[in-house]
């Protein structure tokens, strides 16, 4: 079947679909953004004739797009090896949320192309890196973009049953990163961090903590962190509380991250530190603290400021 209609309207309208699949997949927004600019390059290689045979452009762009992404899966487990400390997902801000609506982020920039839903929480973002990659390609594509298994087989080169059995593997270990939080929950426990945090009041800290709770913190060797998790409620109180005293003229924000609340950390105006935070039972459970500045640099645009976006108006 030929259509018609195949040029760069159309194809350019699935890039911020194609932004979301791929974030996801990747945790990486950078990363991602590349392999939507390799999925389009190849559409753009191919002859015109060859475009015009392709039934569906979108679905075209997303086969490839899942491929060069289980290509970068492969070949990042290498990378995070040597990656110094931990690794984790890179952070999103919620423009929406900081005043944006339809039509008033920039279309360029893919942070103001994410969909920020359950499945870029960072609990199961930080879930999915623990799948293989062929998991991970089966499962969010099924499961979060409800994609047909034939289609799925087409990215894997395998069969639909066996893409089938992929995603059910893969559903068995997301499902403890579903724990149902009310946003208003989540946010006050959050506040109360924030405030806890900000005077240095330990017995407080330990309070909002789980005793279990473990903390994850990612330099990626290029900012000051600890470089393995430290777990333990009253431990990880001490270590913020420590934190806040060698910090002067820290400034800590309560934003959205990956569709969260979270905490965003400053200093001179400058975002150093952005935390996402899981909760259950009242008590923070888990934290994620991304500090390697590569990955904050969607939180560097002045105007995720609501003040500084009013002053310039």
């Amino acid at each position: 079947m030929v259509t018609t209609g195949t040029g760069a309207d159309e194809t350019a309208g699935e890039r911020r679909r194609l932004i979301n699949v791929a974030y996801r997949l990747l945790g990486s927004l950078a990363e991602a953004e590349d392999a939507v600019q390799e999925a389009y390059a190849r559409w753009y290689a191919l002859p015109r004739s060859r475009r015009e045979e392709i039934v569906s452009p979108g679905a075209w762009l997303t086969t490839v797009t899942g491929r060069v992404c289980l290509d970068a899966l492969g070949s990042a487990r290498a990378r995070r090896e040597r990656y110094v400390g931990a690794w984790l997902p890179e952070p999103l801000p919620d423009r929406a949320g900081q005043g944006y609506g339809a039509g008033l982020g920039d279309p360029g920039d893919p942070a103001d192309q994410m969909v920020l839903d359950e499945s870029v929480t960072m609990a199961f973002l930080v879930v999915l890196e623990s799948m293989t990659p062929a998991e991970r390609v089966a499962f969010v594509l099924h499961d979060v973009f409800r994609y047909p298994f034939a289609e799925i087989a087409a990215v894997l080169g395998r069969t639909p049953s066996a893409c089938k059995q992929l995603a059910s593997s893969a559903r068995r270990r997301a499902e403890d990163a579903r724990a149902p939080v009310t946003a208003a929950g989540r946010a006050d426990v959050v506040r109360r961090v924030k405030q806890a945090w900000e005077t240095k009041d330990i017995a407080a800290l330990v309070g909002l903590l789980d005793p279990a709770a473990v903390m994850t913190a990612d330099g990626g060797g290029r900012a000051g962190t600890v470089p393995h998790p430290i777990e333990g409620g009253a431990r990880i109180a001490r270590y913020m509380a420590a934190l806040a005293g060698r910090a002067p003229g820290l400034e800590l924000l309560e934003r959205s991250v990956n569709g969260t609340p979270g905490l965003v950390a400053r200093v001179a105006g400058v975002v150093t530190t952005v935390a996402s935070f899981d909760v259950a039972d009242g008590r923070v459970t888990r934290i994620w603290v991304v500090r390697n500045p590569e990955k904050l640099r969607p939180w560097t645009r002045e105007d995720l400021d609501p003040a500084v976006r009013s002053a310039s108006r």
